[in-house]
């Protein structure tokens, strides 16, 4: 037990987890720099003007604090930067409370609260970054 404990408490698997937190947005930033056009009717789609600095400004913030999460400069700014983005995302995105009963409102449903869940994730990331090293962790 004690050597799991070892393993779950090390600096690699702690990375990891980090970096599948950030994953959709390290993924979802790097498709928008490349297909910025794409990107651009995002925003459009969802009624944000202007739709190009938006969509720069958001490619900026997804790819910036993954980098700043999973390598730990700023991480705790980062997470809470990312935490608001997807909780206002999510509720431009993700608006199922407006469709009628359904599959489609069944899944953007499931999308709401699984990025409300995301959200909670980098919330307890800044939290756990700002409490106090102790002597003894690894």
């Amino acid at each position: 037990m004690r050597d799991l404990h070892r393993v779950i408490a090390s600096e690699a698997l702690r990375r990891l987890a980090l970096l599948a937190l950030c994953a959709a947005y390290l993924q979802g930033g790097w498709n928008k720099l490349v297909d910025f056009a794409s990107a651009v009717a995002e925003m459009q789609h969802f009624g944000l003007a202007p739709a190009a600095p938006l969509a720069a400004l958001v490619i900026a913030l997804e790819l910036g604090a993954s980098l700043m999460i999973v390598s730990g400069f700023g991480r705790w700014l980062a997470a809470l930067a990312l935490a608001a983005f997807t909780i206002g995302a999510t509720f431009v995105a993700n608006r199922y409370w407006t469709l009628a009963a359904g599959h489609e409102r069944f899944m953007m449903a499931n999308a709401f609260y699984e990025h409300l869940g995301l959200a909670g994730g980098f919330l307890l990331v800044a939290w756990m970054d700002l409490q106090p090293r102790k002597e003894n962790q690894p």
